[in-house]
């Protein structure tokens, strides 16, 4: 479902001078929540995330493609966000991020969280550099989670 819906709202999410970074519907507690987050050069305000909601909520309307009651959210991804799609990987790649396995990466180590610099993406395969020059690889179907790493000193990296 989640792709059909993206591929509805992405094009009004873009006349809204916005990128859809990301969409979920998920279920909370007992509420449906129809969440967008959005992006753009410099990042995204309140009045962004207003024009936004108005727009797809339009054509939410119209369209009615959950037969579910739901809520529509619409906010920024953060400043830790998680990276998902292959765009994501390319354009964060010489970032720090947290990344975390869904099984051990191996049976000797059984390490599932690793922490470093996203040193390169390419059809489905992530590389990461530790702090100690290691380099780890990783197909994006092992990956459970990757965020980004906020460091209050330096930026994102």
């Amino acid at each position: 479902m989640t792709t059909q819906l993206e591929s509805l709202v992405a094009p009004v999410v873009e006349a809204c001078g916005v990128e859809l970074y990301d969409l979920e519907y998920v279920k909370e507690g007992g509420d449906r929540i129809l969440r967008l987050y959005i992006d753009k050069d410099g990042g995204v305000d309140l009045n962004d995330c207003e024009r936004v909601s108005r727009a797809v909520e339009a054509v939410l309307d119209e369209c009615d493609p959950i037969p579910d009651t739901y809520r529509l959210q619409v906010g920024s991804p953060g400043i830790e966000r998680k990276l998902v799609k292959p765009a994501h990987f390319a354009r964060h790649i010489g970032e720090k991020v947290a990344l975390k396995l869904y099984s051990p990466h191996s049976p000797v180590d059984g390490r599932k969280k690793f922490t470093g610099i996203l040193s390169g993406y390419e059809s489905g395969t992530i590389k990461l550099t530790d702090a100690d020059g290691q380099e780890w690889v990783f197909g994006q179907n092992q990956v459970a989670a990757c965020r980004l790493v906020f460091n209050v000193l330096q930026g994102r990296n």
